[in-house]
């Protein structure tokens, strides 16, 4: 089960009815340093603000949110219609597992902005030409910014926010097969604390 702590959580500067909330729930006044789990942030102030929580503990678990974030872009990855952005997943999904390097991740990230970047270009083009189908390659481009987002995440601080991105995009997709997901990382994964 993975969990962070009350002071973990505080040192992030949470807004303020959220972190109210929270305490509420658990009966308590004061930040302290007991384990928490993810899954009991989730229960009390929904999804985002779990995915918002995992910033508290970005290096502990910065594999489960490299794989989750994966998983999120993946789920629009048909919408990826430029091969540098499904590189870019590649990439992200094997420097989690450690069978990528840093070099190779900087490098996908490069690569699947620049792919953004012409996703981007193409659907302004589309939509300034009033082309039929300007939505589909607006969300092309949304799809390969995901996917660069993800390569990105050399740093697990990157990664958090790249999966709080990831879960954004995928919001029209569905918000209950992100949540399934995630509650499924925070509760079967065993805690790797020393």
């Amino acid at each position: 089960m993975l969990t962070t702590t009350l002071n973990r959580i505080r040192e992030r500067n949470p807004c303020g009815d959220r972190w109210e909330k929270l305490l509420t729930h658990l009966g308590k006044t004061q930040p302290d340093d007991e384990p928490l789990t993810y899954l009991t942030i989730l229960e009390s102030n929904g999804f985002d603000d779990a995915l918002w929580c995992c910033r508290a503990e970005e290096d502990k678990y910065a594999k489960e949110w490299r794989l989750y974030t994966v998983w999120c872009a993946r789920k629009v990855q048909h919408l990826m219609t430029d091969p540098r952005s499904l590189k870019a997943l590649d990439v992200a999904e094997a420097y989690a597992y450690g069978n990528a390097s840093d070099e190779e991740l900087w490098d996908a990230l490069y690569t699947a902005r620049s792919a953004s970047r012409s996703a981007s270009r193409l659907a302004l083009r589309a939509t300034s030409m009033a082309i039929s189908g300007a939505a589909s390659l607006s969300a092309s481009a949304h799809a390969a910014t995901s996917a660069a987002s993800v390569a990105s995440s050399a740093e697990a601080a990157t990664t958090v926010h790249a999966t709080l991105a990831a879960g954004g995009v995928l919001r029209a997709v569905n918000l209950v097969t992100l949540e399934l997901e995630f509650k499924r990382i925070i509760s079967n994964v065993n805690d790797n604390t020393e």
